[in-house]
């Protein structure tokens, strides 16, 4: 059995490029369906994609590394060269020590961020749902989970973290004198956007609202910051009222463009906009961030910012790999030991069918009134006798070196003194 990974991340390849292969929640299912049947034998499979990563993950007999980079590349619209110069390929314990490390927030910009763990949870659940997820996979990610548990019970890998929503408060606070006297618009509905719109309500700006496509979703989300709810339609129309935007939804497209941006940058008399952009792919035209009055900032932008504090915690990650190391180490022993189950299970059959034509007879010689112990003495003879035939039969045929190779596998197997 194999396992591989395949995957981009910030550190490996710009926002633009993670855009293309960004997939939505209903994206999934189908895509890992699609997936799995460009695979020979159609292997175990689970995709990760968050928006600083999307990472492929597969068991099966043999590892398809080269076959499943050409499928994401097609999937993404860019040749395989182009794809494999941003990719990283792992196999085996290499690929379980990458899923461990990113569940333990070891991989992320945000060292120790504890979102990815809940993002990966959501991956298997997808995977589950999908028919995708087998035995191994689920070993995977099960002691994934585990690790990341133990790792942030036994370190401080988490402590004096600052978060993307942390960042982009310390960026808006350059920029503002004081957030009291500032309007906050907030696009979109999810986790994301509410890890922002706590940060920043605790700095009591002027004013808050949550655009959406759903407005149900808007107004309960609104309804925890005591905010004003608008549908997402009416963005091009009252974006001029805002000073502060924060977007990230799942737009496969832009939803604020640049005409937008310049109409209300002409309505506010070029008063400045700060705006954070955390969608992947983009919520906001890049070409924004050339007009004067605005400040635009990407999830790549916010990088440096969440770095400060790293060296305090760079002690905790050594902590970390040990733990890592020794999850690996279980779960590689762990494949190995999956690699002689076919046989067991066969041994285990075989005995079975002896001991059941056993059984068989001596319930015969039962019936036709035989001594009960003579009965007992021809089954364990049977039972032995069929369990040592081919032991015996390998001792007495073939060569010299043959017979010296069954000696030693036959004194290992049935003279081993009892420890």
């Amino acid at each position: 059995m194999a396992v591989w990974a395949l995957g981009i991340n910030h550190t490996t390849a710009p926002l633009d490029l993670r855009g293309r292969f960004a997939f939505a929640a209903e994206q999934i299912q189908p895509t890992l369906n699609g997936l799995r049947q460009a695979l020979s034998r159609q292997p175990e499979a689970a995709i990760v994609s968050t928006c600083n990563r999307t990472e492929v993950y597969c068991a099966g007999e043999h590892a398809e590394l080269e076959t499943t980079l050409d499928w994401l590349a097609h999937f993404g619209g860019v040749s395989p060269t182009v794809l494999r110069s941003h990719t990283y390929a792992l196999e085996n314990g290499m690929a379980a020590r990458h899923a461990f490390r990113v569940a333990s927030g070891l991989d992320s910009m945000v060292l120790g961020e504890p979102q990815i763990l809940g993002q990966l949870k959501d991956a298997v659940r997808a995977a589950e749902q999908a028919g995708a997820l087998g035995t191994t996979l689920s070993q995977l990610f099960q002691r994934s989970f585990a690790v990341a548990k133990q790792v942030r019970s036994s370190t401080e890998i988490g402590a004096h973290s600052i978060s993307m929503a942390a960042a982009a408060v310390r960026l808006a606070s350059q920029l503002f004198e004081n957030l009291s006297d500032v309007r906050l618009l907030f696009v979109g509905a999810g986790e994301m956007i509410e890890l922002c719109a706590t940060h920043f309500s605790a700095r009591q700006p002027k004013s808050i609202t949550v655009a959406n496509r759903t407005l149900e979703r808007g107004e309960k989300l609104a309804a925890h910051f005591g905010a004003q709810v608008m549908r997402l339609s009416d963005l091009p129309d009252r974006l001029h009222e805002f000073d502060a935007v924060v977007s990230c939804t799942a737009s496969s497209l832009p939803i604020i463009g640049l005409g937008a941006v310049e109409r209300a940058l002409k309505r506010r008399k070029h008063r400045p906009m700060f705006m954070v952009d955390l969608a992947v792919p983009r919520d906001i035209e890049p070409e924004v961030r050339a007009l004067q009055d605005v400040y635009l900032y990407t999830v790549d932008d916010l990088a440096g910012v969440v770095q400060t504090g790293q060296a305090n915690r760079q002690a905790a990650v050594a902590q970390a790999e040990v733990i890592i190391d020794a999850g690996v180490q279980s779960f590689m022993h762990w494949i190995d030991q999956r690699g002689t189950v076919p046989l067991i299970q066969q041994l285990n059959a075989q005995a079975d069918e002896w001991r059941a034509t056993e059984i068989i007879r001596a319930r015969k010689l039962l019936a036709k009134g035989e001594d009960i112990d003579a009965v007992l003495e021809a089954l364990s003879r049977g039972i032995t006798h069929k369990m040592l035939h081919g032991a015996m039969a390998e001792l007495r045929s073939g060569d010299a070196e043959a017979r010296n190779q069954a000696s030693s596998a036959v004194q290992h197997f049935f003279l081993r003194k009892e420890r």
